[in-house]
């Protein structure tokens, strides 16, 4: 969890080719309790980071690096909440 901006952005280009804009791209760590979110607003890069001091964050198991999430599910996610039983999938839209 020490990558800052431009070592998650070059992840995120490594693995899906570009840095779309308005897309958020997270990463965790492996206990889970520690996720930043890249966020490409069309100009450049933000990068948001957040520890739960208890719990972990609800990880999904990815079988594809690509995963969308509605606006709900997002917010879930981000405050350590079980994010799967709210809404069906959906674009993130978050500018």
């Amino acid at each position: 969890m020490r990558a800052g901006t431009e070592t998650t952005l070059a992840r995120v280009v490594k693995v899906f080719g570009a840095a779309h804009p308005h897309h958020a791209y997270l990463f965790a760590n492996r206990r889970a309790n520690r996720m930043k979110v890249s966020v490409h607003d069309g100009i450049g890069v933000w990068l948001a980071a957040r520890r739960l001091n208890q719990g972990r964050f609800t990880w999904p198991h990815l079988t594809s690096p690509d995963m969308e999430l509605t606006k709900e599910q997002l917010r879930a996610l981000v405050i350590g909440l079980s994010w799967h039983r709210i809404g069906a999938g959906g674009i993130i839209d978050i500018l």
